[in-house]
């Protein structure tokens, strides 16, 4: 599950309307506010059906101020234009847009048959996190990354828990224009030596990431990505060059309950895990278990046995709790019963690392060997005792535990 923003107050494009109904519909209203209005403007019930219904309708998309359009906006990578026409080739969506049309994300546009993102720079969450927030628990333990994000994701996650961002358009959200000098900057003075793109989805402003991770490279910082895996082969490969570490949300193993859930292809990101893997950079895995969608123990079977053969044993997955969240806010927390079974599962299956994530004070947040099964790494929250590993192996036992674990 991607990791929660801390709250921000936002800015939202504010509309000024006299006629009464016009205003109802562009603003958030109780019920009993809607009744009175609607009886004060006579309405009959034919038109208050109609009303109630256009309210839920989803609001146009607002207009950006020119300051925030000539900041944010560069020409996109991975396109091609035909004509006034652009394809746009960065994420499996493959969105086919006319002039002036923007993208499933919200943030790319086609600007007289020129892709432009709309978000280069503009940074609507930034906070140094510990590196256990991501999750990555093989990764630099201890650490600190500088973290930021900016609006607008490739999928439509119903329980998505940034929602607030990765469901906003530019201009929604009010943000700060950072190039990726400024970037590099803040993480230093932050006493930071890892970037994490996160929070909403780094691969729909993966111009800004790019530059970012390249310069910060040079710098001798890290990078890491917090991502659903929803991208293209090519764009992946050149990326992997500058990424160091991934968590992937592997948000479900059934192909049509994840495109209701989410509307992504499961084939596109099970290649994408691939990629990481076959580029070096380290992954671990997150899969949120939410009830009724992606508890099925089946699935998660076969999910466990799919990762060891193809991303091997060693490789993290993390068992997340669900909560309610946006659109499924009528379901229950996932039962902590179901998280313990489904490692019980991964641990059967042969995966060395399995943790359960969401559920505070619990002892499957511990990194074990999976050879003599003394505790290695103890955590409790972000707080992590300093590493029984010297070398890459068990201070115990000697087995090499798969990881970075030094700079």
């Amino acid at each position: 599950m991607k990791e929660k923003a801390s709250k921000k107050k936002s800015r939202i494009t504010k509309r000024t309307n006299p006629n009464l109904i016009k205003d109802m519909l562009h603003k958030k209203i109780s019920r009993r506010d809607f009744i009175k209005y609607s009886v004060y403007a006579g309405l009959s019930i034919g038109a208050f059906a109609l009303l109630k219904d256009l309210m839920f309708k989803k609001k146009s998309e607002p207009k950006m101020s020119e300051q925030n359009l000539k900041e944010g906006m560069k020409e996109a990578k991975f396109y091609e234009a035909r004509g006034d026409t652009v394809y746009c080739q960065l994420c499996p969506n493959q969105c086919i847009l006319n002039n002036n049309m923007t993208g499933v994300c919200r943030v790319r546009k086609n600007i007289n048959g020129t892709l432009y993102t709309l978000v280069y720079g503009q940074v609507c969450a930034a906070h140094n996190d510990p590196i256990e927030k991501k999750p990555l628990f093989h990764f630099l333990p201890g650490t600190r990354a500088f973290s930021i994000a900016t609006v607008g994701c490739n999928m439509r996650c119903l329980n998505c828990q940034n929602w607030s961002i990765s469901q906003a358009s530019p201009g929604d959200v009010e943000t700060q224009h950072m190039t990726p000098e400024e970037v590099i900057q803040q993480a230093q003075l932050s006493k930071s030596k890892i970037i994490a793109y996160t929070y909403t989805e780094p691969t729909i402003f993966y111009e800004f990431m790019y530059d970012t991770a390249k310069k910060a490279h040079e710098e001798g910082l890290k990078n890491i990505v917090v991502s659903n895996g929803y991208v293209n082969e090519k764009p992946l490969r050149e990326l992997s060059k500058v990424i160091d570490a991934a968590n992937i949300d592997l948000k479900g193993f059934d192909k049509d309950v994840l495109m209701k859930l989410t509307g992504g292809n499961l084939t596109d990101i099970k290649r994408s895990l691939k990629i990481y893997k076959e580029e070096g950079v380290w992954l671990e895995i997150t899969n949120l278990i939410v009830p009724s969608y992606t508890d099925d123990l089946k699935k998660i079977e076969e999910m466990c046995e799919w990762v060891k053969k193809n991303l091997g044993e060693g490789v993290p997955i993390h068992f997340s709790r669900f909560h309610p969240q946006y659109k499924l806010t009528n379901l229950p927390p996932t039962p902590v019963k179901t998280l313990e079974r489904a490692q019980e599962i991964a641990l059967k299956k042969g995966l060395k690392y399995v943790y359960i994530g969401n559920v505070p004070g619990n002892e499957f947040e511990d990194t074990y060997c999976p050879n003599c099964k003394k505790r290695i790494i103890e955590r409790k929250g972000y707080l992590v005792e300093e590493p029984k590993i010297k070398d890459g192996k068990c201070q115990f036992c000697g087995e090499e535990i798969e990881g970075v674990w030094s700079f």
